[in-house]
């Protein structure tokens, strides 16, 4: 990938640390390809901030229509290292969704980044939540427990920070099974929670590989009436990103250069009724959001690169005209100042 990248010598740890992520999820995800599915790799996909000026990224998407219904893993360091007026040195990040094309597999979202303000030190936001279109219970033991191994002593405040970012109130449900969620996470040693980052991207990746691996080969056989589940839980997926994470809300209000990659965690199709039926249930404005969401996604419910791009058009209108709207969508126990790190001072 050809960007410039931040001098900070923090940052130049993240994005190692980030790149390394991401070269062991897409070696991992591609040995499955070659041995169970079409033996088609991840491509590279690359963006560039300003031209490469502030940096840009990369995002390595599924080829393998066989195993994976979308997937990409993603990439990113923005940086403002000869701006002083503004407050974010440099956002660096790994940020990826899979999700596969068996109903019986669970997706699977993960989020690594560490955020350097000038002179007011840095922190990471470290996210992971199990996502299956059809629960099983043995997969989210599998998963809770390598959550529990890999956080150790944070496991609790994770998990319940997780929980609530990760709760659709006008569902009444969670959108996932197993989520984690620690925001705003540093300690006295920038050495240690290096290591977490680390460990726990890793180690995640590894569970997760494992129990798509043992899906994919025992659970072969589903009906229609799965496939149906499965996209209304796609439909449920959409709903929440788009009108209640904050990460991709924030990344659509900071610039207009990687639409496309920061809507990457979008399944390919969704059910556009079940989609507008939830408007009736949305506090206003966000009702106005979900219809103008579907307005934009055709009968078919596809979700294409020409669709994501207009999805994100319509994000970024709606809380342009309401921006008191932000304060309804998804936190932990603090909200990141993300979209004002971005700003001029």
């Amino acid at each position: 990938m050809q960007m410039i990248m931040s001098a900070s010598q923090d940052a130049v740890w993240a994005y190692t640390l980030v790149r390394g992520l991401q070269e062991r999820f897409v070696d991992k995800l591609n040995n499955l390809s070659a041995t169970i599915g079409e033996n088609k790799s991840f491509e590279e996909v690359t963006w560039l901030r300003d031209e490469g000026l502030h940096g840009g990224g990369n995002r390595f998407e599924a080829r393998d229509t066989k195993l994976f219904n979308t997937a990409s893993v993603n990439v990113s360091q923005v940086h403002y290292d000869e701006m002083p007026q503004k407050n974010l040195q440099s956002a660096t990040a790994i940020s990826t969704i899979i999700h596969p094309n068996n109903p019986h597999v669970p997706s699977i979202h993960i989020h690594i980044s560490l955020t350097q303000l000038k002179n007011s030190g840095s922190y990471w936001r470290i996210m992971a939540d199990l996502n299956p279109s059809i629960t099983n219970d043995e997969d989210k033991q599998i998963f809770d427990d390598s959550l529990q191994n890999v956080s150790q002593e944070l496991y609790q405040e994770g998990t319940s920070q997780g929980n609530k970012y990760f709760t659709i109130p006008s569902l009444k449900r969670a959108r996932g099974v197993s989520h984690f969620y620690l925001e705003n996470y540093k300690t006295d040693s920038q050495e240690n929670d290096y290591a977490l980052a680390q460990s726990f991207g890793e180690g995640i990746i590894d569970t997760y590989i494992g129990i798509i691996e043992n899906a994919f080969k025992t659970r072969v056989a589903f009906s229609v009436q799965d496939i149906m589940k499965q996209r209304d839980y796609h439909t449920l997926y959409l709903y929440q990103v788009l009108t209640l994470d904050r990460g991709t809300t924030s990344g659509l209000l900071i610039h207009k250069q990687n639409d496309v990659g920061i809507m990457g965690s979008l399944p390919t199709f969704v059910n556009k009724k079940l989609l507008l039926s939830w408007a009736d249930i949305s506090t206003t404005p966000q009702d106005e959001l979900v219809k103008n969401l579907a307005n934009v996604i055709n009968d078919k419910g596809e979700i294409n690169t020409s669709t994501k791009e207009k999805l994100a058009q319509v994000v970024r209108e709606h809380y342009k005209k309401y921006p008191n709207a932000l304060s309804m969508q998804a936190s932990g126990n603090t909200i990141p100042s993300t979209v004002n790190n971005h700003a001029t001072k």
